[in-house]
């Protein structure tokens, strides 16, 4: 099924989320639009994954979704570049317990409609 990329109001202002309201994150090792993240970092950060071409809803802009191929043969959702993660510390819908996470070499954010990283640090 294909993926949906949606805006959705949060702690931390207008954020990415998934279909299902779940927030997305970008990783700061990944370059290029290719994902760094993979093995036990894909346990902790898995991927939003898509079969077929992503969507957008509401506030997302289209002109910045795509895809990237992961080493496992998996596409990867991207949004401006950014391959996108969820974190599995996050329980329900609009947690953002990944926020600033320094893991696996390199920090996570939350992600903005303009596709940058949301950095409260």
């Amino acid at each position: 099924m294909a993926a949906t990329v949606d805006l959705h109001n949060s702690s931390l202002g207008p954020i990415l989320v998934d279909a299902q309201g779940r927030t997305l994150y970008l990783f700061e090792a990944d370059k290029n639009g290719k994902s760094a993240c993979s093995g036990p970092c894909a346990t902790a950060w898995p991927p939003l994954l898509s079969k077929g071409a992503p969507q957008t809803a509401m506030g997302a802009s289209a002109s910045l979704i795509g895809t990237t191929a992961r080493g496992d043969g998996g596409s990867q959702v991207t949004y401006a570049g950014h391959p996108l993660y969820y974190f599995v510390g996050d329980k329900a819908a609009g947690d953002v317990t990944g926020q600033g996470i320094d893991q696996f070499g390199a920090k996570w954010y939350v992600v903005g409609k303009d596709g940058k990283k949301i950095d409260n640090d």
